[in-house]
């Protein structure tokens, strides 16, 4: 595909761009100056590359359509024109990295991590001399500090809006650029095909969807190809694409990473998981905290859904691959019309298959080893995405405010702990309530090996961290314990029980609150790995146990797909 370049560019923006295109380290081309780089001393090239294990994304995509499997190569072209863009945002500009590289395996390990920083690693610089990783990313100037985009943002709220880019004038003063205008060439390359994609949709729901993501992708303006998404039902394939979550701004926690799911529907599946969004207002009633932590009514139209991969750019592609997507953000359509769960099921059973289950062999007790199984795991992801929909999503005292406004870089991490411990909340009211069938123990002792595989993803990564927190309060708990000669794992059910009850109070409490200095006190305290997780996970690495996985994908994987006539129009 052929991207548009900045020639292209309206002329005034080929100004602005122009004079602040020499920019420090992290915010254009850090390390590009280095005209042979090298990995750090933490490790050769190859042997950083061995924390990923490639799957093929593939799928039977027999029973789509001629039209549908038309639609794909024109997704698969949109998502390469969204991974320009947050390249952008994540480092600068890649081809001037990727040409100080003479070692394929660094050059691959760059290409997995978007930038010159392990996001597996606590964003470590794995190339010698390129400093750390700016907590805004590329989205900020990198020697703008918080105090002075703070200043800034209270003259102009744009500053902090998720949908802009921020540079310095001629005269040292910040500026906002709308996503829409820096990156209008990948912006209208992305609307072009999917216009073309609308032309060939047979449902109408996804026709109208396309056409308003196309125009939202062009004007910034994202709410109404939100609620548009929502209302599809009927749909085989599916399409998640422009800037979304806000993870790789940890400045401020404001800006959105471009990213692209394309996803066929499990539709079998779906059915099957349809009747658990209809009793979101019944588990919003049941939290164990006072009225007013749960005085928001989830949207009845709340969807869940079984999902395979066919391909992923931008955020959705750095470092560790999502397996389930909540989604929208936005909380005005959340309280309008719920929010959709989309469980990426070939991607969570390659993580259950080649990480999970080896982890569970080796740190937990032989005796609860039977215990771990792929229901729960999916099940446990699926009721985490679920919980994102409950609880508040303004403070108690100041309804006007957002919990991610008031909370800022605090706001994921304990967005994401309050849904894996709200999730395994769920699980046990809905046995309770005859709604699921499991045994408890399966879903308690999958979770406990899945805290250790999100731990690994470092302190970064938002379910990195957020999994920290709930290892060390769980252990403070007695939800489980260590044997020290085995150093093996064994979960206590009641206690496990206990513990889960007493953390979604905490997180939903502090998450009403708004209380920003009481939540990085909470995670300070229990965000430190203990030594002997250190040892354990260690155990782990010598074993040769991925991290995570890397996929192989595009037209090569996906049998009847062929790159579209437009490509390289």
């Amino acid at each position: 595909m052929t991207v548009l370049r900045i020639r292209q560019l309206p002329l005034l923006l080929i100004v602005l761009l122009t004079w602040v295109g020499c920019q420090p380290s992290g915010e254009s081309d850090p390390g590009a100056s280095d005209a042979n780089a090298t990995a750090t001393d933490g490790g050769t090239a190859s042997t950083l590359t061995e924390k990923y294990t490639q799957v093929p994304l593939d799928t039977d995509l027999s029973g789509l359509s001629a039209n549908q499997r038309q639609m794909i190569p024109l997704f698969i072209e949109a998502a390469q024109a969204m991974d320009e863009v947050f390249w952008e945002q994540a480092y600068g500009n890649r081809d001037s990295l990727l040409s100080t590289i003479e070692d394929p395996a660094l050059s691959t390990f760059v290409e997995i991590n978007y930038g010159p920083w392990d996001r597996l690693n606590g964003n470590e610089p794995f190339i010698d001399g390129v400093g750390e990783k700016p907590s805004g990313a590329n989205f900020y100037p990198s020697d703008a500090d918080r105090d002075e985009l703070q200043a800034a943002a209270e003259q102009d709220a744009d500053i902090l809006s998720p949908y802009t880019m921020i540079r310095r004038t001629p005269d040292g003063s910040l500026t906002a650029i709308p996503y829409h205008q820096f990156f209008s060439a990948e912006m209208e390359q992305a609307a072009m095909r999917l216009r073309e994609a609308a032309d060939l949709a047979e449902d109408d729901g996804f026709r109208r969807y396309l056409r308003l993501l196309a125009d939202a992708l062009t004007t910034g303006a994202y709410r109404e190809s939100d609620m548009a998404w929502m209302d599809m039902k009927t749909n085989e394939l599916d399409l998640v694409i422009g800037p979304i979550e806000t993870y790789e701004d940890q400045l401020f926690g404001a800006k959105t990473a471009a990213e692209t799911f394309v996803l066929a529907k499990d539709m079998e599946w779906s059915q099957r998981l349809d009747r658990y969004a209809q009793l979101l207002p019944m588990l919003q009633r049941e939290l164990p905290v006072p009225d007013a932590y749960k005085k928001d009514t989830p949207g009845r139209d709340s969807d869940l859904g079984a999902y395979d991969v066919l391909y992923v750019s931008g955020d959705a592609n750095a470092g560790a691959k999502t397996i389930a997507i909540n989604l929208p953000n936005d909380e005005q359509v959340q309280k309008e019309k719920g929010s959709r769960r989309l469980q990426l099921k070939n991607a969570m059973r390659a993580k259950y298959d080649a990480i999970l289950v080896p982890i569970g062999d080796q740190l937990i007790t032989e005796e609860q080893r039977q215990h771990i199984s792929f229901d729960a795991f999916f099940s446990n992801t699926m009721f985490h995405e679920v919980a994102h929909g409950l609880g508040v999503k303004t403070l108690i005292d100041a309804p006007d405010r957002t919990v991610r406004e008031a909370l800022k870089d605090q706001a994921s991490p304990l967005e994401e702990g309050k849904a894996d411990v709200l999730g395994l909340y769920m699980v046990r009211k809905l046995q309770e309530e005859g709604e699921l069938e499991t045994d408890l123990m399966d879903n308690y002792v999958t979770f406990l090996a899945g805290i250790f595989r999100s731990i690994r993803f470092g302190t970064s990564s938002a379910h990195g961290t957020a999994n920290l927190v709930r290892f060390n309060y769980f252990r403070e708990k007695g939800a489980f314990t260590r044997d020290p000669e085995s150093g093996t794992y064994t979960v206590h059910r009641d206690s496990m029980e206990a513990a889960v009850d007493a953390l979604s109070e905490k997180i939903l409490r502090l998450q009403g609150d708004g209380d920003y200095h009481a939540v990085a006190t909470f995670t300070e305290q229990y965000g430190e790995r203990p030594p002997s997780l250190n040892d354990d996970l260690q155990r782990v690495e010598d074993a040769g146990i991925p991290t995570d996985i890397t996929y192989k994908q595009g037209f090569d994987v996906l049998e009847g797909v062929a790159a579209s006539a437009t490509a390289d129009r």
